[in-house]
């Protein structure tokens, strides 16, 4: 049962916060999962501001006796960041970069800043931070220390406890410390001190003096020759240091809490080492292998050869990829249906010494005659093997159904020669429970992520799941193996430690626990004291799918529940503008986790569970509100790796909620945009300058709520299909020119421009007009969208039966085609909206085939060297590719078409306009595309397909955007 917030005086704290907190239901929810199986409301969310903010947090933790939960990203797969009591997220404002020292090679660094950004900066100086893991947009340093991160680059570099310098931190107390390397003088000297941090000096020297603890940490922890180990604190990595007679440098506990999930105290900054950026000639070894054990046998022998990384991939995931539209793009080495390919990363200082180590690697593996197809891939290509392999955590969850693979004995860790026996075995624990599981990552470090795929909705499925916990368990103590390598122990494996590690070493583990934290409000039941693990988890016993009827059509995903449910929570909708991301332009901008794609997702799950309206199960606010600042731009579709298809999903949620309370005038207005703009073309140019006139046009934003600051568009003086003229039949036709409802009645001088370019191109074309139903589905009106749908179907029927290809201008309203028709329409028109879904072309995919067939050439336009800047639409890098236009724009002789970096231009047609979104909209236009532009000569074209785009550019930049119809005529020759 969720535990009701306890009556504590939060108001109390919150006024002494600079940041906020929050104990509304909505953030409660959305903090309650992370990226593991489980589920646990807090009482509370904190996101505090500087570390003043911080003490206050700690004292009324204390006073209250609540537990305080760190969190930057909230990924975590063994559920380290999820519990009852408070979070403090650390992602917003504590993400500064506070100190770099180049020629010592180390930096200093909040909690808060992602891996990805902080190599990002130091990088200018020929430095990077080593560790990287698969999440290295997203994840933050903090959580990388409290997990003892490492990645695909241990193997060379180590994991975060190797860089770990020192950490400023606060105690349990609210007292400072600093713990970094110490003499034995300075050791000394705490230990005389007052206070927490000199109690801990104290009891923790009289604790690893103890010589029955000495004996039983070397006996009981991990081989030495396993460099990732993370079962419960690195006892033994203190123990090794010199202090107490090893060999690892003098007394640094900032190592001790490097794995310790944030059980021990708050941290608030951490110093890094820093390694020299790898040698620049790299290739990777793409080796193909028929069986698993001969891709592990292949991996000790790979290991001999000092790679930089050596990662794995099996069939399962390899073939989850396939259904993903960017991984399946990036699965262009594959050759054959391989049972795993093993990518091995190979790097040198010159490119002579690069082809010997590739020629010495390939040699090895033809003489022990393991793998039969080795495809060597170069930079850039390389960064999409990789991406390929980054992707394996969230395509798993595209497995259909309720079982799926399930994270929680995937994270073991044994020696590289003990790795093929070791899973030989574990695949015999799985038989035994009629298991198959998927294996992916890090051969050359002892450890793959393995996973069954488990049902926790079924009482099988939760049995097996803790079965095969402790079998898995025992396995790893056989092998002394590690528990963890990377992921943790959270609550999923914390029960076990133990078991694997022994009463003695598990006592002294509880002793360190209570020096630290004597009150026990440090991320409680995590590494000690943990909970059963088969409790507390995201799904109940015997919980069915809410089934309920869907206006649009989930099938393909199960039912909205299940499309909901594919979200794994790994967060990559959390990555920054600077990754070159398009989704998710709202968290972008402002960073809350309410504005992620991860969160809306959570929410609408929890909505479902917990509903208990069968009739209107999604007549929820908080869902609404987390839904406010999707933007439909379908990014999502694309970049999650579980393609969770947000825009849909607001889609059906904006349906339901507005058909049980209705929808707001001005959303009628907006989404009857086609009658509306109909209307208006009868007045031309008289109502252009009507709307122009300062009365009304504050009357019109008034009553329709949209932004004073936003300018109004005009209404062509002709529509679109009166201005081309065009009298070919259909039957001569090579086309049909789709003209949608922004085309024909704002926009049709664009219309005028492709008309005239296609003439001059030779092409014959048969023009047809009807609406798209675009701003019915961005409102969420799908019974209007629908009958615009099958009324527009009915007008294409001709080309339809004839399969002529159907090309359109607008990539929202052509793409839409392509994307929300069969699942709008019915039953009942489908099948014909399946094969209109095949014929629909953006202008430029039709043009970029065209010159395939070579009916286009350079010979067609003018040699004018031209400086061309492309801002390319959201629905066309979802659903289409950016290579179209630009291949396009760049047949023209001395072209030079760059593409703009940019995500959603943050229009997302009526977004932009609403009063209450136009500041963000503003915001995301300024991460990328505005000051791309202005840094832009006047001389170069600006180019964007998007009406919205156009509309925004102009509003941001004062600058005009052509479409590319419209350039490209400029350069037909005369």
């Amino acid at each position: 049962m969720d535990r009701t917030p306890a009556p504590l005086n939060w108001q109390a704290l919150s006024e002494k916060l600079k940041g906020s907190l929050h104990t509304d239901e909505t953030h409660r929810i959305l903090y309650s999962t992370d990226a593991s199986v489980y589920r646990v409301l807090p009482d509370a969310v904190a996101v505090p501001y500087d570390e003043e903010d911080l003490r206050h947090i700690i004292h009324f933790a204390v006073e209250h006796q609540i537990p305080i939960i760190s969190r930057t990203a909230g990924t975590s797969l063994a559920g380290q960041v999820v519990g009852k009591g408070l979070v403090v997220d650390f992602s917003v404002h504590f993400n500064q970069i506070i100190e770099l020292n180049v020629e010592e090679r180390w930096v200093k660094v909040q909690p808060g800043v992602i891996r990805d950004e902080l190599n990002r900066y130091v990088q200018p100086f020929g430095l990077f931070f080593g560790p990287n893991t698969s999440t290295a947009s997203r994840c933050m340093i903090g959580g990388m220390l409290g997990n003892n991160s490492a990645g695909t680059t241990s193997i060379k570099y180590g994991t975060t406890r190797d860089k770990i310098i020192d950490a400023e931190v606060l105690l349990s107390d609210g007292s400072s410390a600093v713990f970094g390397p110490k003499t034995a003088d300075e050791v000394a000297t705490l230990m005389k001190t007052e206070g927490l941090e000199g109690e801990i000096y104290r009891k923790l020297t009289e604790l690893f003096l103890d010589p029955n603890l000495q004996k039983e940490i070397k006996v009981q922890y991990p081989d030495p020759g396993i460099h990732r180990r993370n079962t419960g604190y690195a006892l033994d990595v203190i123990l090794n240091q010199e202090y107490f007679g090893g060999d690892e440098g003098p007394l640094n506990l900032s190592k001790l809490l490097a794995g310790s999930e944030g059980t021990l105290c708050m941290v608030t900054s951490i110093k890094l080492a820093l390694d020299a950026l790898p040698p620049p000639f790299e290739a990777v070894v793409c080796a193909h292998f028929n069986s698993m054990r001969e891709s592990l046998l292949a991996t000790v022998i790979a290991m001999k050869h000092a790679p930089y990384a050596c990662e794995l991939m099996d069939k399962a995931i390899l073939d989850c990829t396939k259904g993903n539209p960017e991984q399946s793009e990036n699965r262009f080495f594959i050759e054959g249906d391989p049972a795993s390919v093993v990518c091995i990363e190979l790097r040198s200082n010159t490119a002579l010494e690069l082809e010997g180590s590739i020629k010495s690697l390939l040699s090895s593996f033809h003489e022990s005659a393991y793998g039969y197809a080795f495809p060597v891939v170069y930079p850039p290509d390389s960064e999409r093997v990789w991406n390929l392999r980054a992707a394996g955590l969230g395509v798993l969850s595209n497995v259909k159904g309720p079982a799926k693979p399930v994270a929680f004995v995937e994270d073991t860790a044994v020696k590289v020669t003990d790795l093929p026996d070791y899973i030989d075995e574990l695949g015999s624990v799985f038989e035994k429970y009629g298991q198959k599981a998927v294996y992916y990552a890090h051969a050359g470090a002892g450890e793959l992520h393995v996973r069954p795929v488990l049902n926790l909705k079924s009482k099988q499925g939760r049995s097996d799941f803790r079965n095969i916990a402790k079998d898995s368990a025992l396995l790893v103590k056989k092998y002394r193996g590690a528990l963890s390598g990377e992921h943790g122990d959270g609550r999923v494996r914390a029960e076990f430690i133990p078991l694997v590690l022994g009463a003695v070493v598990y006592d002294a583990m509880v002793k360190v626990k209570k020096t630290w934290d004597p009150k026990g409000i440090f991320n409680p039941g995590k590494i000690t004291n943990a909970l059963p693990m088969d409790t507390e988890l995201r799904y109940s016993e015997g919980q069915p799918v809410f089934r309920f009827p869907t206006f649009l059509d989930f099938t393909d995903q199960g039912n909205i529940q299940e499309a909901a449910e594919a979200c794994n929570g790994s967060g990559d909708c959390r990555k920054l503008h600077t990754t070159g991301a398009t989704m998710c332009p709202s968290y972008q901008a402002t960073r809350n986790e309410k504005d992620s794609t991860r969160a809306r997702a959570n929410m609408l799950r929890e909505v479902l569970t917990k509903s208990n309206n069968p009739t209107y199960p999604l007549d929820s606010e908080p869902l609404m509100e987390v839904m406010d600042l999707c933007l439909s731009c379908k990014a999502c579709r694309r970049e999650c790796p579980s393609s969770v298809d947000m825009s849909m999903m607001k889609a059906e949620v904006s349906w339901q909620f507005g058909r049980r309370r209705g929808f707001s005038n001005r959303s009628r207005f907006f989404g009857h945009f086609h009658k509306m703009a109909a209307l208006g073309s009868l007045l031309g140019p008289l109502l252009n300058r009507l709307i122009q006139f300062a009365p009304v046009n504050s009357y019109i934003k008034k009553r329709y709520e949209i932004a004073a600051q936003r300018s109004l568009p005009e209404f062509s003086q002709r529509k679109a299909t009166s201005l081309i003229r065009n009298k070919m039949v259909i039957d001569d036709a090579d086309f049909v020119f789709y003209i949608d409802e922004f085309t024909q009645y704002q926009d049709a001088r664009i219309a005028e421009a492709a008309s005239n370019l296609f003439k001059a191109l030779g092409f014959k074309f048969y023009c047809i007009y009807s609406p798209s139903a675009r701003a019915y589905i961005s409102k969420g009106m799908l019974q209007e969208a629908r009958e615009t749908a099958v009324q527009t179907l009915a007008t294409l029927s001709g080309a339809i039966e004839k399969g002529l290809p159907i090309v359109g201008l607008e990539p929202s309203a052509v793409l839409g085609f392509r994307d929300e028709y069969p699942k709008l329409v019915g039953q009942a028109h489908k099948g014909k909206a399946d094969v209109l879904a095949g014929l629909a072309f953006t202008f430029e995919e039709y043009l970029s085939g065209q010159i395939d067939k070579g009916k286009i050439n350079a010979d067609h336009f003018d040699q004018e060297p031209r400086e061309i800047l492309v801002h390319l639409h959201c629905h066309q890098k979802s659903l289409s590719h950016v290579k179209y236009t630009k291949r396009v724009l760049s047949i023209p002789k001395n072209h030079q078409v760059k593409i703009i970096p940019s995500g959603c231009c943050g229009m997302a047609g009526s977004f932009g306009y609403e009063a209450e979104h136009y500041d963000l909209s503003m915001k995301i236009g300024e991460l990328v595309l505005f000051p791309k532009i202005r840094a832009t000569g006047e001389g170069a074209f600006i180019v964007a397909a998007g009406t919205s785009c156009r509309h925004q550019i102009t509003d941001g930049t004062s600058r005009q955007a052509l479409h590319p119809a419209e350039l490209l005529l400029k350069c037909i020759k005369s």
